[in-house]
């Protein structure tokens, strides 16, 4: 019995959310922007229709947008995470395995279910019923047929949302993949599909025939895993638990330029919060920080200057407050008058489990904090993000990014609950 492994994808993820909530929205080309307003990361399908497209920078656009009716929002990301949690919920409990792959696609895995394609809708139209999300299922022997099983789903009205690869015959399978450019499949993309055109490799098709040792020596083991999955052997297994991440990066542009070290200081202090909030997430400390600083690279008129360091730490830890210090320190190191700073960030790595710690024979153990670090994260989960912080957080507003159309927190926030 071949591998039915279903992928759930939401359509147009984030514009599905803001038209829960917006119901004038519906029929009118509705585009989200990324952080600051800057670039467009979901598009309804009639913004798609008149041409906007993914990663468009928005400043260029605006006022054709306007024109042309189109309705810009910004990023409301309390609101999308919290309805992609509803919709996994639904998806868990038609299979104990299944990996949440990102905020709006789920793998599942619907191996000898019985009759897959009325369970395939149900699914489908249980998420829609409930959330009100639009969702597409594609199902195949592989996650990487599945990825493209999807696509056809939400590009063939035919399909009605879902579109299975075990059904089709090996003669209609080699078609269908003779029409998907090669760039389609999943970890392909636009660069690697351009040396592969070098090949003459131009569908999925091409990919899945291609001799397999030119292939290893040309592109690697891992486009020689795609095309072993393109040919239904699975090489990718489901993950149930996402692995810990062996490096968090906190960074941001910044909603205006940004001149002195204070205002700099006071935005890596909240990166270096959130960046320790999701490090004792894992159960992880981190044995070195990396600090950037990056001025606007679109103003080349401007002065440049790109600065950044990583240091060791003494010992590794997961102490907000260490590591705002060292942070603190670095900033100040890096900093030089005279440039204006459009974005920095920090980067924890050196990455291990708490119950894994090498000493320093040479260093005085320090004092764990877990206890005050536990006490800070529960008060944050409970009464909101910031409520207890260091006191060089959030004190200036000028490097905060820029949200001038983001919609209200109507599921996480009492008091922007639509009332009726």
């Amino acid at each position: 019995m071949p591998s039915q492994i279903a992928l759930v994808d939401c359509n147009n993820f984030y514009v599905s959310c803001e038209r829960l909530f917006r119901p004038d929205l519906k029929g009118v080309p509705v585009v989200v922007l990324s952080n600051n307003d800057g670039c467009a990361v979901s598009r309804s399908n009639e913004a798609k229709a008149l041409g906007v497209r993914m990663g468009q920078p928005w400043f260029a656009y605006a006022q054709q947008a306007k024109e042309q009716g189109v309705v810009a929002l910004s990023s409301n990301y309390a609101l999308y995470a919290d309805m992609s949690n509803r919709v996994m919920s639904i998806l868990a409990d038609y299979a104990p395995q299944h990996e949440v792959y990102s905020i709006d696609e789920c793998f599942v895995d619907l191996t000898g279910m019985p009759q897959l394609k009325a369970l395939s809708y149900q699914m489908r139209d249980r998420v829609i019923a409930w959330t009100g999300i639009p969702v597409c299922v594609g199902i195949g022997p592989t996650k990487t047929l599945a990825k493209l099983s999807n696509h056809i789903a939400k590009k063939h009205p035919r399909s009605k949302g879902v579109f299975n690869y075990n059904d089709l015959s090996d003669a209609q399978q080699a078609r269908i993949l003779g029409q998907i450019e090669v760039g389609e499949v999943w970890g392909v993309g636009q660069r690697l599909s351009a040396r592969l055109a070098e090949h003459s490799i131009h569908t999925a098709a091409d990919l899945r025939g291609a001799h397999t040792p030119t292939l290893r020596a040309e592109f690697g083991v891992v486009l020689e895993k795609t095309q072993r999955e393109l040919q239904g052997v699975a090489c990718l297994a489901l993950q149930d638990m996402a692995p810990d991440k062996q490096q968090i990066v906190c960074s941001r542009s910044f909603g205006q330029t940004v001149h002195e070290l204070v205002v700099l200081q006071d935005a890596m202090s909240t990166f270096a919060a959130n960046a320790c909030v999701k490090l004792r997430a894992q159960g992880s400390h981190a044995g070195a920080i990396h600090v950037f600083l990056r001025t606007n690279r679109f103003r080349p008129d401007q002065p440049q200057y790109n600065p950044s360091f990583t240091l060791p730490l003494p010992q590794p830890t997961q102490d907000s407050l260490v590591v705002n210090r060292w942070a603190d320190y670095l900033v100040s190191r890096l900093f030089k008058e005279g440039y204006g700073y459009k974005k920095a960030g920090i980067m924890l790595s050196d990455i291990s489990a708490v119950t894994t710690h090498q000493t320093d024979w040479l260093e005085p153990a320090q004092a764990p904090a877990s206890h005050l670090m536990a006490v800070i994260d529960g008060l944050n989960q409970r009464y909101g993000r910031g409520t207890v912080k260091v006191s060089t957080q959030g004190a200036f507003k000028t490097w905060q990014m820029n949200q001038n159309h983001k919609s209200p927190s109507y599921t996480t926030d009492w008091q922007q609950v639509p009332v009726v």
